[in-house]
């Protein structure tokens, strides 16, 4: 839990505290405990007893010179480098050493180049992402008692809290989607989840089904779902948080609960994490969630084609044609390129509903990782303006995206079937720019970008601001859009 402490005596107050020190530069607060701990606190930081390399961790007990149990100063570097990513590394892994409650000295971790709102922001949210763990199936627990970090602060920062604190729990709402063992998010429950969000905000939701998808043309999503006994799902949302405006972006999201590769069958090392197929989905998801948390004053749409890929003797084949929604037949050469078929609909639904921008997100091919690793996001767009709008959010969400390119010919490989309008895996060319090419096809003139986050989506180890598994990218950079685009 994270609350605004507007007052604080230092001498009294019995809670440990947590103290940034950067090497160049001291706060206020630091001064005070130095002179209620005799002087002795800069003379250790001077002499490098409390070192101030950055993320350095010094737990000091104050053995009686004043109230608080146990002070824990954390290094933040030189205040002239220090940076907001700096500082959510910094409280993420603070946070992670605090064993039930603490107060935060917000302040000392501010420097010159960074404003206190801005900073509470960044800190409600860190603390939010570094205390999520997934355990809810183990059997047994060890007690642990909840962990309650006050933020103290001289200038009230309480709504910057709560916009931190929902950016954290919106995107933790997605790591655990994205964690979920598929027997326990099929795209039923995929929907149930959502359903209940939609209906705690009165927002309209509407589920097409199986029934109805067929009578809508959807053979792309229909065709993925051939060898399931999990009927197929489509979720749409909608939020109008501006009447007076015409434009809705749509939140697009692949939502693929396990992928098996079909009848093109994946290697066992390969399928193992093949639940978080939907990541996209959780982070679009995630992030429609922040603007109706926040109320910004935009209209959107979510879209989430929900389905699993697996085999039976029902399940589409090599070679097999199907006919998308909007007509285009797709030749489907690779069944473990899936994806981009059950997308193809709904991009295309999305667009009848109204959407006047696009943004889609998808744990869509493996190729993107050895393009750009494990960290950065793959991003292709229709357009450029977009493009460098989105960039702007990401950079203050400190997500990584690099733009990848999309070139006629490109089209024209996705166009070279023999038997149908399209191919939906050329061999032989570049993978991350075929799946792209390949959503280009369904999206027209409408301004669209698509995020191809297989690399970004997991974290294969814990890190400062989370465990091991889902990391809900995209969430906070779509969000600060739309924050920015309003």
């Amino acid at each position: 839990m994270i609350q605004f402490k507007s007052d604080l005596n230092l001498e009294t107050e019995e809670r440990p505290l947590i103290i940034g020190v950067f090497s160049d530069f001291s706060h206020q607060d630091i001064f005070q405990l130095d002179h209620l701990l005799n002087n002795q606190l800069t003379t250790a930081i001077k002499e490098g007893v409390i070192p101030t390399k950055f993320k350095a961790v010094t737990p000091i007990y104050p053995l009686g010179k004043i109230n608080s149990k146990k002070l824990y100063f954390i290094g933040l570097g030189k205040s002239t480098e220090f940076t907001f990513e700096k500082a959510k590394e910094a409280i993420g892994k603070i946070t992670k050493l605090i064993k039930n409650e603490a107060i935060l000295l917000l302040e000392t971790f501010q420097s010159p180049t960074t404003s206190i709102n801005e900073l509470a922001t960044l800190c409600a949210e860190s603390i939010t992402l570094a205390t999520y763990k997934f355990d809810c199936y183990k059997t047994e627990h060890p007690h642990t008692e909840p962990v309650t970090l006050s933020i103290y602060a001289q200038e009230d920062v309480t709504s910057d809290l709560t916009r931190g604190v929902i950016y954290g729990e919106a995107t933790n709402d997605a790591r655990q989607l994205f964690n979920q063992p598929s027997n326990h998010l099929t795209a039923t429950h995929l929907t149930d989840h959502i359903k209940k969000f939609a209906n705690h905000h009165h927002l309209d939701i509407h589920i097409v089904e199986k029934d109805e998808m067929k009578k809508l043309g959807m053979g792309g999503i229909l065709g993925v779902n051939q060898g399931s006994t999990e009927p197929p799902k489509l979720i749409v949302v909608k939020y109008q948080g501006n009447a007076t405006s015409n434009e809705v972006t749509a939140l697009v999201g692949k939502g693929i609960t396990f992928d098996t590769g079909g009848y093109c069958l994946k290697p066992r090392s390969s399928m193992e994490g093949m639940k978080g197929d939907m990541g996209g989905a959780a982070s679009a998801f995630g992030a429609f969630q922040v603007a109706v948390r926040l109320q910004l004053p935009v209209n959107l749409l979510l879209v989430i084609p929900a389905t699993d890929n697996v085999i039976s003797s029902h399940a589409i084949k090599p070679g097999d044609v199907l006919k998308t929604m909007d007509g285009k037949t797709v030749e489907v050469t690779n069944t473990d390129a899936e994806g981009r078929l059950i997308l193809a609909d709904a991009l295309t639904f999305a667009k009848q509903l109204g959407a006047t921008k696009i943004i889609d997100l998808a744990t869509l091919t493996g190729a993107i990782i050895v393009a750009l690793g494990s960290d950065i996001t793959g991003a292709f767009t229709n357009n450029q303006a977009f493009l460098n709008d989105f960039q702007q959010a990401a950079d203050q969400a400190i997500e990584y995206i690099w733009p990848m390119p999309l070139h006629p010919r490109d089209q024209k490989s996705i166009r070279n079937s023999e038997v149908a309008d399209l191919n939906n895996a050329p061999l032989g060319k570049p993978g991350a720019i075929m799946a792209a090419a390949f959503l280009k096809e369904f999206v027209g003139d409408t301004p669209w970008i698509h995020l191809d986050i297989a690399g970004t989506a997991e974290a294969k180890s814990a890190y400062d601001l989370g465990p091991k598994g889902g990391t809900g990218v995209m969430v906070r950079t779509i969000a600060k859009y739309l924050e920015l685009h309003r």
